[in-house]
């Protein structure tokens, strides 16, 4: 019986993929062989011998303290693209809502008495319209800064709309840039692409490379009037850098999902509540994604979508099968495979791969590994975690 414990609400087409009579699920239950989370904010206290696995509901880990569970062994998972619809259209919310004044609209005709005549209502209402004039967003250009997922996505919806797109990534991978249109113009660096662009979409994780992306050099680039817009996180975006942009006026508009307190109540920012994914079809697209990772790892050790471990996937050429987690140090799978010699399993097929610090191992063996033999493993030196899946 697997264990698997939940935070937050997660969704029901997610949790039903669990079978019954093989998985134990629930906020309550102790010593779980893996985690299922969406937002809850993971601790160290989480980590104990069992835990094998946490799979994120969603795109973020900033909640995991990912290098910790590494350490221990843990199989970080997210949700890649689950969520990425639900985000691309909240963007184009944005940038609608950025463009065409339409809040200020709303407001203002909401702010008039219910007492006024109709006449007099269309008479205001031709007076006042002037005030809220935008822009088209046919003809214009704007950058996407990440092209992963929801990037791809945001370029094509760009282009349906009659925009230019330009594009960055320093670390497109090719399975991203098949996804891309052809009709996005990538660019060298981030500068070119910023000093280009009327609209800036970022698009990234946040790393220690791309944290504060957005400082007071980079502003600079901007062409006056430019609009700023992300649907990230928010430690992309120097606070003090931004508000020395939109007061100056080299932007004329801030658009986010990751308000910070440094920005409410900004008359040029446009601030939403961390709702990109709320939406029911990308929770249960992230739910059900997490799910069928965590199954696929937890009943074949296969690895999809992992933050911190290789992807790696073997079919199965036996019952049995061990997953080793070890350090990244040589000579660490030819002493695995001499205990087993020793002990005259014979080895039906396996696949190694390492990710930074990290090697994880998939052995199929003929014989049934008993507790001595993965005792054994697990004694050698640099062995992190062993198990029977």
């Amino acid at each position: 019986m697997y264990k698997i414990q939940t935070f937050n609400q997660i969704s029901d087409k997610g949790l039903s993929r669990f079978p019954h009579q093989a998985y134990q699920v629930g906020a309550d239950v102790a010593n779980p062989d893996a985690i299922l989370v969406r937002s809850n904010q993971l601790t160290r206290e989480q980590l104990h011998p069992m835990l094998k696995a946490v799979a994120r509901a969603g795109a973020g880990t900033n909640n995991i303290p990912v290098e910790d569970y590494t350490k221990a062994g843990v199989v970080v998972f997210n949700s890649p693209g689950a969520n990425a619809n639900a985000v691309k259209e909240l963007l184009l919310c944005g940038l609608l809502l950025a463009s065409r004044s339409v809040l200020p609209a709303i407001n203002w005709i909401n702010q008039q008495s219910p007492s006024t005549s109709r006449a007099d209502l269309n008479q205001l209402m031709e007076h006042h319209k002037k005030n809220f004039k935008g822009c088209e967003l046919a003809g214009k250009t704007i950058g996407v800064v990440g092209l992963g997922a929801i990037g791809a996505l945001v370029a094509d919806i760009a282009i349906q709309l009659g925009m230019k797109v330009l594009g960055y990534d320093p670390a497109l991978s090719v399975e991203a840039a098949w996804r891309l249109a052809n009709q996005v113009e990538k660019q060298e660096n981030l500068t070119s692409l910023i000093a280009r662009a009327d609209y800036v979409s970022l698009h990234l994780p946040v790393l220690e490379n791309t944290r504060n992306l957005i400082d007071r050099k980079i502003i600079n680039y901007f062409k006056t009037g430019a609009v700023l817009l992300n649907y990230s996180r928010d430690a992309l975006v120097d606070d003090n850098a931004l508000l020395d942009g939109l007061n100056s006026g080299r932007l004329s508009c801030y658009v986010t999902d990751f308000p910070t307190p440094a920005l409410l109540g900004h008359p040029k920012a446009i601030l939403l509540p961390h709702i990109g994914a709320s939406t029911d079809e990308a929770e249960d697209n992230c739910a059900v994604m997490a799910v069928d990772q965590l199954r696929d790892f937890l009943e074949n050790g296969n690895i999809r979508n992992s933050v911190n471990f290789p992807n790696l996937q073997l079919e199965r050429s036996s019952a049995t099968r061990l997953a080793i987690v070890n350090q990244n140090v040589p000579g660490m799978l030819g002493q695995i495979l001499s205990i087993l010699a020793d002990r005259e399993i014979n080895v039906m097929d396996m696949l190694n791969k390492s990710r930074g610090d990290i090697a994880y191992n998939l052995i199929d063996i003929e014989a049934e590994a008993t507790e001595e033999t993965l005792a054994e493993i697990r004694a050698i030196n640099h062995v992190i975690k062993v198990w029977s899946v």
